[in-house]
């Protein structure tokens, strides 16, 4: 069950978070172009998005725990923790997920752009209905 399974809950709130953050982000950044745009929010999905597993050891008696997490949280957690091991392991993971971010938000802007040529190429060669210097008024239908 989604409710009382802790981890399958808490891997989709942060999702939707996340893409809160994300489409957010893409409103705040509307000035730059499509282009710098997609890309900076697929780096960013990037980053917070990738997967990880990571181990935390347990007391002797014990064994420890292990599972998926986001690889920013490794991170942030390996950092506060001084372990070496999981910061330079979730520093490569977020370095190979802003790449392929960047690289599928890259590919997605060509394409709409493509989409854009076209619907451009059918509107040229429709003729133009009135000059520009023409006043049209508006009316009620």
């Amino acid at each position: 069950m989604l409710i009382s399974d802790s981890l399958p809950l808490l891997w989709l709130t942060y999702v939707g978070l996340s893409l809160v953050i994300l489409v957010t982000g893409y409103f705040a950044i509307g000035f730059l172009s499509r282009l710098p745009r997609w890309v900076t929010v697929g780096l960013v999905a990037g980053v917070l998005l990738m997967p990880m597993t990571f181990s935390v050891p347990g007391p002797e008696d014990k064994l420890g725990y292990s599972g998926w997490a986001p690889a920013l949280v490794v991170f942030a957690v390996g950092v506060l923790q001084g372990d070496g091991g999981d910061v330079a392991g979730s520093a490569m993971m977020l370095i190979i997920g802003m790449v392929i971010g960047v690289v599928l938000a890259w590919l997605l802007a060509a394409r709409c752009r493509r989409e854009d040529d076209d619907h451009d190429d059918d509107r040229a060669a429709r003729p133009a209905k009135k000059r520009a210097t023409e006043r049209e008024e508006p009316t009620l239908r």
